[in-house]
């Protein structure tokens, strides 16, 4: 069985690749989206931490979360997420019912990937790479043609706090940008 190492740093920032399992759309739909905000909201209740930033893509979602000074473990609040949100299904005729010997002996659902991807930022100049890829990764999948048109993200948060231009990234006026560089790191983020 293989061994994952992980950064348990306290009062870190980490960037997070959550993916359903065989990358089934479940966050097409607006209801299960709530599902996920609301074991979100749970889960902060239980164990406090900040959402930097967050966008949610119909099979997969990114999210970059500080944890508190004292506090290194995202992987209980990812698991705490994942828990409440497959629960959140059980009878809204949304989960697949065959599962595989492996899933039963291990007592998992067809909901999410077994494992999820984390990523510890250690640099502003990071973080802000990490911010960029995270708001730009719906028109990466080409889901819309600018990140202000996708619904589901922290952007338009970030342009009301100052951190972001609306137009960042924009396409609707003709101009095309060019972030070469997503390509490569989005080998590193999981995708």
């Amino acid at each position: 069985m293989p061994y994952y190492r992980r950064a348990y740093i306290p009062g870190s920032t980490v960037f997070l690749t959550l993916v359903t399992y065989r990358r089934r759309l479940l966050f097409d739909s607006s209801e299960n989206i709530e599902r996920l905000r609301q074991a979100v909201r749970q889960t902060k209740n239980e164990a406090d931490f900040a959402i930097a930033a967050a966008v949610i893509l119909p099979d997969h979602l990114h999210f970059i979360w500080t944890l508190p000074p004292a506090d290194s473990n995202y992987s209980k609040r990812v698991g705490r997420i994942k828990v409440l949100f497959t629960r959140a299904l059980k009878g809204q005729n949304t989960r697949p019912t065959v599962l595989s010997p492996s899933r039963r002996k291990h007592r998992e659902s067809d909901v999410w990937q077994r494992r999820f991807w984390e990523h510890t930022i250690r640099s502003e100049a990071e973080l802000s790479r990490c911010l960029d890829y995270v708001h730009y990764n719906p028109v990466k999948h080409g889901l819309v043609d600018c990140p202000h048109q996708w619904r589901y993200s922290s952007f338009h948060k970030l342009v009301g706090e100052g951190v972001y231009r609306r137009d960042w990234a924009c396409r609707c006026s003709g101009s095309r940008a060019s972030f070469r560089w997503f390509d490569e790191v989005g080998l590193c983020f999981g995708e």
